[in-house]
C-alpha cells in the first residue's frame, strides 16, 4: 500500500515520514514535493508534485493508495491547490486522503478558517475516504520568538490570558503516522491540540525561568503588535495576520482539552517546557 505524503520536505512532512520510517514503512512511502533535489535525504522515492500544475498530478499520484494532504503554506491559494489535489487523487484512483486542516475550523474567529474549511467541503464531496485532523497550534509558532524576546527583553503578544493548548510539531506528526497506518480512524475528524494550555504569560514566566532573566509578557493592542512584527521585517500582510491569530487566541480559538491527540499517539503530548528548553 503506497503512502504519499504531499510538502514532504516541509517541517511536518519531514517528521511524518520519519515516523513512517520508524514504523517499517520506508518503501511504501511516495514524497511528493516541489522540488525532488530537496528530498534526498529523505531515504524514500521522490516525485515532483506541483499543487499549481493540475494536469500532471493524477500521474504522480499514480500507484497511491493513501494520501496525506498537508495544507499548502500559501495563504489565499489553499482552497484552489487543494481541491487540484483532490480531483488529481479522483482521477488517478486514490482511495483515502487524509487531510491536516484546523482546529475547531467550523467554530473559530481564526481567519485562516475559510480555507480549510472549503477544502474539507471539497473533500467530503469526493467520494474518496477521508480523515480530517484539525490540528491546533504547534508550540514552535511561539518558541520560535524566543531569540527576539531574549534580545528584547520580553516577550509581546496580542494573545491577553487566552490559553494555548498547542503541542510539538512532533506529536502532530506522530498522530498522522498513527492514523494513516490503521482503516480504523477512516470518516473521522480529529480535534487535535496539547494536553496542557498556558498563556503566553506563563510561556514567558518558564522562559524567565529556564534563561534566568527577567523577560515579562508584554501584551499589545494587535496594530501595535503588528507595528512591531513589521519593524522585524515580516512583510505587512503576515505581519498583521500574526496579530490577529494572537486576538483569536485571546479568545480561546487555540484552547481544547479534549485530549484526542494524546489519545491518539498513545502518550501525553509534550510540555511547554519541553519545547522552550529544546528552543533553547
Amino acid at each position: 500500500m503506497k503512502i504519499g505524503i504531499t510538502g514532504a520536505t516541509g517541517q511536518l512532512g519531514k517528521l511524518v515520514v520519519e515516523q513512517l520510517k520508524e514504523r517499517k514503512q520506508a518503501e511504501n512511502i511516495v514524497a511528493l514535493v516541489r522540488t525532488p533535489e530537496k528530498a534526498k535525504e529523505l531515504g524514500v522515492e521522490v516525485r515532483a508534485f506541483d499543487y499549481n500544475n493540475p494536469e500532471a498530478l493524477p500521474a504522480q499520484l499514480a500507484g497511491i493508495d493513501k494520501l496525506l494532504l498537508i495544507s499548502a503554506n500559501e495563504l489565499g491559494q489553499r482552497s484552489r491547490q487543494h481541491k487540484n489535489v483532490i480531483q488529481a487523487a479522483q482521477n488517478a484512483g486514490v482511495k483515502w486522503i487524509v487531510y491536516t486542516s484546523l482546529l475547531h475550523a467550523d467554530d473559530t474567529t481564526l481567519n485562516l478558517a475559510e480555507e480549510h474549511l472549503e477544502t474539507e467541503k471539497v473533500l467530503k464531496e469526493s467520494g474518496i475516504d477521508y480523515t480530517i485532523l484539525r490540528n491546533g497550534w504547534y508550540t514552535e509558532n511561539y518558541t520560535a520568538s524566543i531569540e527576539g524576546a531574549i534580545a528584547g527583553g520580553a516577550f509581546i503578544g496580542s494573545a491577553g490570558s487566552g490559553r494555548i493548548a498547542s503541542a510539538a510539531r512532533f506529536d502532530y506528526a506522530e498522530a498522522a503516522a498513527v492514523v494513516l497506518l490503521s482503516d480504523n480512524y477512516k470518516g473521522k475528524v480529529f480535534e487535535l491540540a496539547g494536553d496542557n494550555a498556558y498563556t503566553l504569560s506563563e510561556l514567558a514566566a518558564e522562559l524567565s525561568n529556564q534563561t534566568g532573566k527577567d523577560l515579562p509578557y508584554r501584551n499589545l493592542q494587535e496594530e501595535e503588535y503588528a507595528k512591531i512584527l513589521e519593524s522585524f521585517n515580516i512583510p505587512s500582510s503576515f505581519a498583521h495576520a500574526i496579530a490577529s491569530w494572537d486576538v483569536s487566541a485571546s479568545k480561546g480559538d487555540l484552547f481544547d482539552d479534549s485530549r484526542e491527540l494524546s489519545k491518539l499517539i498513545g502518550r501525553p503530548t509534550t510540555p511547554m517546557a519541553t519545547s522552550v528548553k529544546s528552543a533553547l
